[in-house]
């Protein structure tokens, strides 16, 4: 067991110290700070005191070192436009994005196992036709066009809901169901199929002739035997709502790491999009580390190694 935590905590670093590789250069790919931050007109000695406060006067390379060097001990930097932490301004935003996705993800996983399991207990018939186009359409349609309409019908038209901000837990349902909308068309298909594997083997067979109930074959024995693929599932699909959450951030002027994420970007805040970047990885490491784990109470048959 504490090897097998050990090499997946050693893979989710490596991905880490990649992406944020990739990052660290692709962002100055996009030009200085400088440009956004100084108005025309600033002197020549405003931008090289800028430059040398910053470490954009080095060269890139060692740039790089440094970066490195601080990110080891848990310094990023200074944010250039907030004027704090870099790390601080990430973490800042995360329990928001956290927030959003348990919601997103409980509601998913609810609704998905409740479709899926009436569709395989009544497949091939109408019901399952139904909950099986219906689920197809949901998991297909993109995010922001969700978003967009959503927002004209439930908060223009009908005016139930707030358009933006997260000042109530009113303003909280259009992102929630905005991120869930897609995973729940994915785990009902997954529930569906693995329930209706479980429900033609012969422990299910079994346990009809007994005389038990089907409420009781389907919650209870069925569903419980059918729970891996649909946890390792849930599982990929939290670790991706990030991309969700970003999607969020911009349509609904909602709160999180997705919105830092497109400050820093639009403001070349170099310090903070990389502080962001870490703390998203490493959440997305210890989620799938969770997920691996839970695998061993689901199913005693898997044995980690």
């Amino acid at each position: 067991m504490l090897a097998f935590i050990r090499g997946r905590l050693l893979s989710g670093l490596l991905t880490i110290f990649g992406v944020v590789v990739l990052v660290f250069f692709l962002a100055r790919l996009t030009g200085s700070p400088i440009d956004l931050f100084f108005p025309e007109g600033a002197t020549q000695a405003q931008l090289e005191s800028f430059s040398r406060a910053h470490g954009l006067d080095r060269p890139l390379l060692e740039q790089f070192w440094v970066f490195l060097s601080n990110a080891a001990r848990g310094d990023f930097g200074m944010s250039i436009w907030q004027q704090r932490p870099a790390l601080q301004a990430a973490l800042s935003e995360m329990p928001a994005t956290l927030m959003l996705t348990f919601l997103a993800m409980t509601v998913s996983v609810i609704i998905a196992v409740v479709l899926g399991t009436i569709a395989a207990a009544f497949r091939f018939r109408l019901v399952d036709r139904i909950i099986t186009i219906l689920t197809l359409a949901t998991g297909s349609i993109p995010h922001f066009w969700f978003a967009l309409v959503s927002i004209l019908v439930f908060a223009i038209i009908l005016r139930l809901v707030p358009t933006s901000g997260a000042g109530n837990w009113q303003s909280w349902i259009l992102p929630v169901a905005t991120v869930s909308l897609g995973p729940i068309g994915i785990l009902t298909q997954v529930t569906r199929g693995a329930m209706i594997e479980v429900l033609s083997s012969g422990f299910v067979r079994n346990a009809r002739a007994r005389g038990f109930g089907s409420t009781r074959i389907l919650y209870r024995h069925a569903l419980r035997n059918a729970a891996l693929p649909i946890i390792a599932v849930a599982g990929d699909i939290a670790a991706g709502m990030v991309n969700g959450a970003i999607i969020v951030s911009v349509v609904f002027a909602f709160p999180g790491i997705g919105k830092a994420i497109i400050g820093a970007v639009l403001a070349r805040d170099f310090p903070v999009l990389q502080a962001c970047i870490v703390v998203v990885g490493i959440a997305v490491v210890l989620l799938n580390l969770i997920i691996d784990l839970i695998y061993v109470v689901v199913d005693p048959r898997v044995r980690l190694s």
